[in-house]
């Protein structure tokens, strides 16, 4: 309930009606200007308020309607047989009724099977559920706020054991890959990583792939080789958002090898299969063959470059007199080429006696 309040939208949403003040005719005092407000409040809302969600125009607004001082609410009690009668009251004139342990079962279901699918966040999720009360006509379970959450948490739950089963069933033989990217040790942190320095696959898929550059590209593509080999198939997601995958997948990005083994197995591997997956999509999205040609593209410029490059040191050596004067040291300086290619698949043993073909001249 928002807390500022302009004349005109009091007028047209705190206005009482002729069978609304009816119901006030045996009443009085505190009792008549709360009962009025919580009249209102619920037909606003389609729950009760505690005392602090009643804005202080609308009871002004409303005291002025009914003839009572507006400090009067002060004294109105929250609590006891008169405010349930006024509580049963309100949802009898609206239609409404309290929530019996069948409705908040079936309100759970609901949650579990619609909602929770496509969203993540509990104030969606506590939103949607009160505007499934409102629609059938089932008062919320107030006034304690713990109840709510309860519903909302026994949805969760049921609908993480329905997920991750099913999820864990479509796997077939990639369950047994899957488990093998945590068959490590726990991260050294002294060690700067994996134990013994060195970086599992797992950790791989965790870190940040960085900015677009060759290197880093033709290592993502390594790791898309090595998560397709892992053959999780297609549809292993189907019926949840990319947000609920991608939501498992900042759950996995904060664990350790030994959290993974401590989670129940339908957990730990819908974990590890969102790691993956999310990873891959990032690389691939909807065309993997698109990034390969980029891979190429970037090869083929870096090619290019160590060309040129090439080329102009040759310019500068083709004279004596700078052959004789650099050094070893200063030829390592001139460029990298002195000690390896750009190829990164192996050492290349660059002969300065056998030149390039010069360039053509410039048009």
């Amino acid at each position: 309930m928002r807390r500022e309040w302009k004349p005109e939208d009091l007028i047209e949403c705190w206005t009482m009606d002729e069978a609304e003040v009816e119901l006030l005719a045996n009443k009085s005092g505190a009792t008549r200007l709360g009962f009025a407000l919580l009249l209102e409040f619920f037909e606003l809302e389609r729950r009760f308020p505690r005392r602090e969600d009643v804005p202080r125009a609308a009871v002004e607004y409303v005291a002025g309607q009914v003839g009572v001082e507006a400090a009067a609410f002060a004294g109105y009690r929250w609590s006891g047989s008169t405010t349930e009668y006024h509580r049963r009251q309100v949802r009898e004139f609206y239609g409404f009724r309290t929530a019996t342990v069948a409705d908040e079962d079936k309100l759970v279901f609901w949650l579990a099977e619609q909602m929770c699918p496509k969203e993540m966040s509990r104030d969606r999720l506590r939103a949607a559920l009160l505007t499934r009360c409102r629609a059938e006509k089932i008062v919320p379970p107030t006034p304690t706020p713990g109840q709510v959450e309860r519903l909302l948490g026994a949805a969760e739950s049921m609908f993480e054991r329905d997920f991750t089963a099913r999820t864990a069933g479509r796997l077939g033989p990639a369950a047994a890959r899957l488990g093998e990217l945590i068959a490590v040790a726990d991260p050294d942190p002294d060690a700067g990583g994996e134990p013994g320095g060195m970086r599992s696959f797992l950790q791989e898929l965790k870190e940040d792939r960085g900015p677009i550059q060759l290197e880093t590209l033709l290592a993502e593509i390594v790791k898309l080789e090595r998560v397709e080999a892992l053959g999780l198939g297609e549809g292993l997601f189907d019926g949840v958002t990319e947000k609920v995958v991608e939501g498992w997948r900042a759950r996995a990005m904060r664990m350790y090898p030994s959290d993974f083994a401590a989670a129940p197995e339908p957990v730990r591997l819908t974990l590890l299969v969102a790691l993956c997956w999310m990873r891959r999509t990032e690389l691939t999205g909807d065309d993997r063959e698109h990034v390969e040609v980029s891979a190429l593209a970037l090869h083929l410029i870096a090619a290019s470059i160590a060309y040129l490059n090439t080329h102009l040191i040759q310019i500068v050596l083709r004279e004596e007199a700078w052959r004789k004067r650099l050094t070893d040291a200063d030829r390592r300086g001139l460029s990298a080429l002195f000690w390896t290619h750009l190829n990164l698949y192996g050492r290349f043993e660059l002969d300065m006696n056998n030149h390039l073909a010069d360039l053509p001249p410039a048009a």
